[in-house]
């Protein structure tokens, strides 16, 4: 079985990723160490699910000395986090009715589309914009 770490830049639209054989919170902790390479002037935040490496204390000590803050959606809320629609997309297009013949070749595949995605992306500046959960009196209303 493969794991694809992915992060979302907002402010390009661009897709970073890793993919390993696990899935655990040194893997977790070396992508965000990859990400803050690239972004080491700025702050960098990451909103995360809840998956239990996430919230690991060596990464929550690790990210609190390097300036990342880790932000987590609420629980059974992934759909908050933009990436999700892009792993969905990703699965659509590279994974789905496909049968590769090795991880290797399954890699490629997604490398592929990640870097034709990338080379048509754009920034992502608005979020459900005419939802009502937009507007400020919409929680005082909700039963």
């Amino acid at each position: 079985m493969r794991h694809m770490f992915g992060a979302l830049d907002l402010a390009t639209g661009q897709m970073y990723y890793r993919i390993r054989d696990r899935k655990r919170w040194t893997e977790f902790l070396a992508f965000l160490e990859i990400l803050l390479a690239r972004w080491r002037a700025e702050k960098l935040y990451v909103i995360a699910d809840n998956f239990s490496p996430h919230k690991r204390r060596e990464v929550r000590e690790w990210a609190a000395a390097n300036n990342v803050e880790l932000v987590f959606t609420p629980p059974y809320s992934s759909w908050l986090n933009w990436i999700e629609s892009e792993f969905a997309a990703l699965r659509y297009i590279a994974l789905n009715g496909t049968d590769h013949r090795s991880h290797g070749e399954q890699d490629d595949a997604i490398g592929a589309s990640i870097r034709w995605r990338n080379q048509h992306a754009e920034p992502k500046r608005e979020f459900a914009v005419n939802s009502k959960i937009r507007l400020p009196d919409y929680l005082a209303n909700v039963a």
